[in-house]
């Protein structure tokens, strides 16, 4: 019988599925928490990727968070009303005009488009702020600048998370996607949160077994610019060792990394968004793509 013996051309796809099955046992119930940014988020081909590749996840059982920001956005709202972007110290200088738009843009525009995204899927993503349920609670925030405090305005640094509104959202199988800003403990304020560093702090309050951030390098590299090799993986003592040499954009994304092993959550990555389906060449495949932070103490079991 010659049926018996017949090259599949389908076989390739079980291999794939096959391989993806310790992963899936492994991050089976789990919380994941996605920083989405860079140029999955303007590249339309990629945001769709993204979007396809976080149900995904939610249909193979897992629960992913998915938190934004939206600078790209945010500037080309600002210079359509004539405000100007000024960054100290990688942080965007925040007035209370340019706060105004950073709220409208976020959660009126990124979010909106992102959780219609997910939606196409079926009914499972509800947008929120930091500010709704009083999920993220921040103070102004004041960087250090060659000894000096410096104001940026309505910047914020996170004092408090309340997780009860996202946690009763993945209890109802839904895929939160939440706008980093944040409110002042006493209300008057809202604050325009760095995301990575929101992504960091929301992952260690949900006990989350990964925080993964989308960027647009391939990871982190051994030594820029002299060589292109990416650290596949690395410990907390061993990435804050090189933090102090870090480009300015790369120092809030591998602080968030580094802040969230050292708070709980089992791995942090740094993955590079331009690839299509990156989250889950990361999270199933045996080789990964781009930089793992573990604990220290820890390899990967």
């Amino acid at each position: 019988m010659t049926n018996s013996t017949r090259k599949h051309t389908a076989l390739p796809k079980a291999q794939i599925l096959i391989e993806a099955l310790p992963w899936l046992t492994r991050h089976n119930g789990r919380t994941v928490v996605i920083k989405f940014g860079g140029n999955a988020m303007i590249d339309e081909d990629l945001k769709a990727a993204f979007a396809q590749d976080v149900v995904f996840l939610r249909q193979a059982g897992l629960k992913p968070v998915v938190v934004h920001g939206g600078g790209p956005q945010i500037n080309a709202q600002l210079d359509r009303h004539g405000l100007v972007s000024e960054f100290k110290a990688g942080l965007r200088v925040t007035t209370p005009e340019a706060m105004d738009v950073v709220r409208m843009v976020l959660a009126g525009q990124v979010q909106r488009e992102l959780v219609g995204l997910l939606n196409q899927h079926g009914p499972l993503a509800v947008g929120m702020t930091g500010e709704d349920a009083h999920t993220m609670t921040a103070t102004k925030h004041q960087p250090q600048i060659d000894g000096e405090l410096v104001d940026i305005g309505r910047v914020g640094e996170i004092t408090e998370i309340d997780t009860g509104a996202i946690q009763a959202l993945l209890d109802d199988g839904r895929i939160p996607v939440i706008s980093s800003i944040a409110r002042s403990a006493d209300d008057h304020h809202v604050y325009n949160v760095n995301a990575d560093t929101a992504a960091a702090a929301l992952a260690a309050a949900l006990g989350a077994e990964t925080l993964m951030v989308l960027t647009d390098v391939e990871g982190l590299y051994e030594d820029w610019p002299q060589s292109d090799e990416v650290i596949s993986r690395l410990t907390a003592s061993e990435l804050e060792k090189l933090l102090p040499d870090l480009s300015s954009g790369m120092v809030p994304k591998m602080e968030g990394c580094l802040f969230a092993v050292r708070n709980g959550v089992n791995t942090a990555r740094v993955i590079d968004g331009r690839v299509p389906h990156s989250i889950l060449l990361e999270i199933f495949t045996d080789e990964g793509i781009g930089t793992m932070v573990l604990p220290d103490g820890l390899g990967e079991s």
